[in-house]
């Protein structure tokens, strides 16, 4: 809670708009009422208004300050179906039919509500799969210029201030690239050390993990993960993140200071890691969640990275306190978002995905 806590109040002093297309789930309405209620900003729900209405009062969750879209009845769903008509295009097009069926896809128009700059953060997936909950946003959002890597991190909490930084480790990637190139782990590795500077204000100390610690064992996969390190340092540096990466990395001699003693000694990283990066998405799915239920750690994502807007696909499995946590991060990030990945009109430039 502690971590929590902190992006929560920095967030109280710079209230933002955050959609949620699920309008009906129940644990969505309940962080949409406590977004309100700490002050946050302004929560969206998208759903047939008297459903929506039906469902909190089931729950008797106020929706006061809650603001409720049916797409079907929106004033802006003509406007949306002609830009999701250009954005296709690039695709060999789309009929106004399909278009407009698309578009009352909640998920669909959350992201173009997002795209439009109507809303300044978008979170989805508590009762969808993540191919439900991306696919809109690589299509209507893209990935920002300066990103190249679309990828996603989680932000776990553990009791344990020893590890991360007082408890909190950012993991990536755990949901979107299954094997990743060399340029996309360091990608990856660069993004999440970003969003762990911008969240926390403290230098990023990022770990490229895998089963073997500086050559104790040789595989192909062991000098990807030394080449996205050597890399990840560079663009690190090239862009001004100060950051320290070191790999490759055993995850007991990234976390465990006396362990790391004995394996890297001259490490910056080792031992007091506090980001986690993945080689592949086995790997990364497998650790995140061990971590959240094996250590009861409080776990806040998918915080999606490298996207032109802030946006999150949170996991089936997560509880109304979870969301409202990753809509907090979310609406942290909109902040200096821009600072992070530069703007791009959603029509011009390369086509989208």
């Amino acid at each position: 809670m502690r971590f929590i806590a902190r992006i929560i109040e920095k967030l109280q002093r710079h209230p933002k708009r955050v959609v949620f297309p699920e309008g009906t789930e129940p644990r969505v309405l309940q962080a949409a009422r406590q977004f309100y209620s700490l002050r946050l900003g302004a929560p969206v729900l998208l759903g047939d208004r008297t459903q929506v209405k039906q469902a909190a009062a089931a729950l008797n969750v106020s929706l006061e300050g809650v603001r409720i879209i049916n797409p079907a009845e929106s004033e802006d769903l003509p406007a949306f179906i002609k830009r999701y008509e250009m954005l296709r295009r690039y695709k060999g097009g789309v009929e106004e039919k399909e278009a407009r069926e698309t578009m009352l896809n909640p998920n669909y128009y959350g992201a173009m509500m997002l795209a439009m700059r109507q809303v300044d953060g978008f979170i989805s997936g508590a009762n969808q799969s993540s191919g439900s909950v991306l696919r809109p946003l690589f299509q209507i959002v893209r990935v920002a210029p300066e990103a190249t890597t679309a990828s996603s991190c989680m932000v776990m909490e553990v009791e344990d201030t020893r590890f991360g930084y007082d408890g909190t480790l950012f993991m990536a990637d755990c949901g979107v690239i299954p094997d990743p190139t060399v340029q996309q782990l360091a990608d990856i590795a660069v993004s999440t050390a970003d969003l762990c500077h911008q969240l926390m204000a403290v230098r990023p100390r990022v770990a490229l993990l895998s089963y073997s610690t500086k050559g104790s064992a040789t595989h192909p996969s062991i000098g990807k993960v030394q080449a996205a390190t050597a890399l990840a340092q560079k663009q690190a540096h090239d862009k001004g993140l100060e950051a320290d990466f070191d790999g490759e990395l055993q995850v007991d001699a990234a976390l465990i200071p006396e362990i790391a003693v004995r394996k890297v000694p001259d490490s910056h990283v080792a031992g007091r890691a506090n980001v986690l990066i993945f080689p592949d998405l086995n790997a990364g799915n497998i650790g995140s969640k061990l971590i959240q239920h094996v250590a009861k750690a409080h776990a806040y994502g998918q915080i999606l990275l490298g996207l032109g807007r802030p946006a999150a696909d949170v996991s089936r499995g997560s509880n109304a306190h979870d969301v409202l946590g990753v809509a907090a991060i979310v609406g942290l990030q909109s902040i200096a978002y821009n600072e992070l990945y530069p703007p791009q009109d959603v029509v011009e430039g390369s086509p989208a995905g």
